[in-house]
């Protein structure tokens, strides 16, 4: 899914989620990141690790970028999620903002 519009915190992102191991999606997040997601947040590696391998984690899906681009402060990526998941399939937008160590500062998903 990477994409030109992402910065290369945002590519990886998308691939490690990918994976099974979600302890190395925490690598493309500053320390002190915040992740709000259906309308909970989650601030620093702790709490973002639980939400990788909880709610994040919870049902198997397929994305499909839908349209992505660049805003001052980082990116959005607007993409289908479909899975087995009540209400599939649904378009979530995801914004993210670039932390001045490179890394996403924060992630906001939402529909």
């Amino acid at each position: 899914m990477i994409n030109e519009n992402f910065f290369p915190a945002v590519a990886s992102y998308f691939d490690l989620m990918e994976g099974s191991d979600k302890t190395e999606v925490l690598s493309v997040f500053d320390p002190n990141a915040v992740v709000i997601d259906d309308g909970h947040g989650y601030t620093g590696h702790r709490e973002i690790l639980d939400w990788l391998t909880g709610p994040a984690s919870e049902f198997t899906i397929t994305k499909t970028l839908i349209s992505s681009s660049r805003s001052a402060q980082g990116a959005i990526a607007n993409i289908r999620v479909d899975g087995n998941f009540p209400g599939s399939p649904v378009d979530l937008r995801h914004e993210f903002t670039q932390g001045s160590t490179g890394l996403i500062g924060s992630l906001t998903i939402s529909v």
